[in-house]
């Protein structure tokens, strides 16, 4: 090391998070503190989706869904648990809630301040410092934990972002998530289009609000904060990052007139890609996710200020602790043992990046005057256009991974493998949620409503309709039916009297999917059409997606290559009780029944499918299961009537469709 070299200031490290939350409150707070005391320097909650998707434990949608995917917060005494002893007005917290994001930051915000008995309300929400995710947007295009329809979404995320600029200064109030785009299959251009389109959408719904003065407007774009994916071509990631400063930076200056360069700084967070990861040869997720990081931290000028690792096991289930650990210590070796920081950005002047920079810029800025044409970002929603577009984006890579042009080591090429000892007990190799956190989490909903004050809570759950009705920021009454003791089924049962709920466009009739049949297509499309014409018509296809699980990216491209096999496909959206989707079957005279969920809540939902079919007399129709799904679990399924089990190694549509002739065939005593 040269002497000028040494005698440089090191840059800071980034926040280092890991993303949990599971079973209980209590069990989460414990695995918080042991993660916090091994280094990591921030906070990162996943909620269970009846928490996200405004629903208490008791509720019937919540049915399977209780801690599978995060914590379930249903009222403030299980905030109270979630964070004891994690003093909150000395921590960096990120909570990835979207459509519950305002009723979530309250009870954070009340909790703080009954951490601080001393302190004035207004005195406690200074010193808090996170982010709230809050992107609802990318929730209708990709991740399904939406409630409300999008203008009423949009005023919600409007309400938070003024109170925060006021009264939460070092919060980040929305983080415009590409990361969730990516995982539907958006390319690099359209990452950067559609989650900058989403930005300008909400920047423009604060302005018109009136809640925030011209002079303070440069706040609000100082505060917007971005939650980006880091895909595996880290060269080409590193580069979407570089364009991702400059278009902000100009989007900032030449639409909002701001002049403080702070202000329009490109602030990020990263979760790299988990859905990358695969089920086959686990063990090369760890260089997967180390590439991946290297493409948010390699570039000075473009690096993550917070970053959040995978564990190599995602694709299997639930990370136990040591597999979190192993991620924290991947960042930490990267931050403290390599000399990544200690100098300026290492690709200024390369005439490489700076052309791949060029190009995703154009591409981008060309997709932005595309969906600014349409309206903007809320118009692209509801016209289907960004849905569409990325269902046969994410089409198009499946094709090209199917056919071998897209290679994943150990996937599609490279199979061979020596038995791991890291699999050897696949069982053991994952954590198993709580079976008891649906009951205990019951309990704890009739145990609050039992000692709380119900007159009190009526009060400010009638007062939150009447400001709901109103233009008044929604905050100030968030704010008092948590302190009363609401509980988030409640906050959100009121908003959607006022509101309605939202059913998102699927994006599947319009998407392209595969362009050229090759032989092994046209092979199952002429199996399709004969067995149909045994049977006396079109074989139908029903994809379901029971419980709350909001992913749909699997079941939409099951849907399409369906579709391009030749089958007649009824494909509802996400979000669906198990009686809906029996009815639904019963109705369409379907072949074949095809639920996908990737939520672990199958052991559930997928009996109740099957119990329900029976009941409805058309317990003959073969029903098949998708998803993240231990072994063991894809035995027992079978043991209940599944006909098939599928999980992410089995990454061929074409084949899944000629397994699913030959179950209808085997069903109908055809072979």
């Amino acid at each position: 090391m040269t002497e000028s070299t040494s005698a440089q200031a090191k840059d800071k490290p980034w926040v280092m998070r890991t993303y949990a939350g599971h079973s209980t409150a209590k069990a989460s707070n414990e695995l918080y503190r042991t993660n916090l005391a091994k280094g990591q320097t921030g906070l990162s909650v996943a909620f269970d989706l009846p928490t996200q998707t405004g629903y208490d434990p008791d509720s019937v949608m919540a049915r399977g869904e209780v801690g599978k995917v995060g914590v379930p917060v249903p009222h403030l005494g299980e905030m109270r648990k979630l964070f004891d002893q994690i003093p909150l007005t000395s921590m960096n917290t990120s909570m990835t809630i979207n459509a519950t994001a305002m009723w979530l930051l309250a009870m954070y915000q009340v909790v703080a301040e009954e951490q601080n008995p001393d302190l004035t309300p207004q005195e406690v929400a200074a010193q808090l410092a996170g982010t709230t995710q809050n992107d609802i947007i990318k929730e209708y295009l990709s991740r399904g934990t939406y409630v409300f329809p999008p203008e009423h979404s949009l005023r919600l995320i409007a309400d938070m972002i003024a109170y925060t600029v006021h009264q939460i200064p070092k919060w980040n109030p929305i983080n415009i998530c590409s990361y969730h785009l990516q995982e539907a299959g958006a390319t690099p251009a359209q990452e950067l289009a559609y989650s900058l389109c989403t930005a300008i959408a909400v920047l423009d719904r604060v302005k018109a609000s009136g809640q925030v003065d011209e002079a303070d407007f440069e706040k609000v774009v100082g505060r917007i904060s971005f939650f980006v994916n880091a895909g595996v071509r880290f060269v080409e990631e590193m580069c979407k990052m570089r364009a991702f400063v400059q278009l902000w930076d100009e989007i900032a200056r030449d639409r909002y007139g701001v002049t403080d360069a702070k202000m329009r700084r490109f602030r990020y967070g990263v979760q790299v890609n988990s859905l990358g990861l695969t089920e086959s040869q686990p063990e090369n997720n760890v260089q997967r996710i180390v590439l991946e990081m290297l493409g948010v931290t390699l570039s000075k000028n473009a690096r993550a200020r917070a970053v959040q690792l995978p564990a190599w096991n995602e694709a299997l289930g639930l990370p136990r602790p040591w597999d979190q650990q192993w991620s924290l210590r991947l960042q930490q070796v990267l931050a403290y043992e390599s000399d990544l920081l200690e100098y300026e950005d290492i690709f200024d002047g390369s005439h490489v990046v700076e052309a791949k920079v060029a190009q995703l810029v154009a591409e981008a800025k060309a997709e932005i005057d595309r969906v600014q044409a349409m309206g903007g970002a809320i118009s692209a929603v509801d016209s289907g256009y960004m849905k569409q577009e990325l269902v046969s984006a994410h089409a198009a890579r499946r094709a090209r991974i199917e056919n071998g042009d897209e290679i994943i080591v150990g996937v599609n090429k490279f199979t061979t493998t020596e038995p791991s000892p890291l699999t050897s007990d696949l069982d053991g190799a994952i954590m198993v949620a709580d079976p008891e956190a649906e009951r205990l989490a019951q309990e704890s909903v009739a145990d609050w409503k039992a000692q709380r004050d119900e007159t009190a809570v009526a009060e400010a759950l009638r007062a939150l309709a009447e400001a709901a009705k109103t233009d008044a920021n929604l905050m100030h009454a968030t704010l008092a039916a948590a302190r009363a003791g609401a509980t988030t089924g409640e906050w959100a049962g009121t908003l959607r009297e006022v509101f309605g709920e939202f059913r998102a466009p699927t994006g599947v009739s319009g998407a392209i999917g595969v362009a050229e049949a090759g032989a092994e297509l046209t092979a199952v499309r002429e199996r399709v059409r004969a067995t149909g014409e045994e049977l006396g018509g079109r074989l139908r296809l029903l994809v379901g997606k029971p419980g709350l699980d909001g992913h749909s990216n699997g079941a939409e491209q099951v849907a399409v290559r369906a579709r391009d096999a030749g089958f007649e496909v009824i494909y509802q959206g996400i979000r669906l009780t198990p009686e809906q989707i029996v009815s639904a079957a019963v109705a369409e005279d379907v072949h074949c029944v095809g639920l996908s969920i990737l939520s672990g809540s199958h052991m559930e939902l997928v009996p109740a499918v099957l119990e329900g079919m029976r009941a409805a007399g058309i317990g003959d129709v073969p029903v098949i299961v998708g998803g993240i799904i231990p072994d063991s679990d894809g035995r027992r399924l079978k043991e209940l009537g599944v006909a098939a089990v599928y999980t992410p190694k089995d990454f061929g549509l074409t084949e899944i469709m000629d397994g699913i002739v030959g179950v209808i065939r085997t069903a109908n005593g055809l072979d």
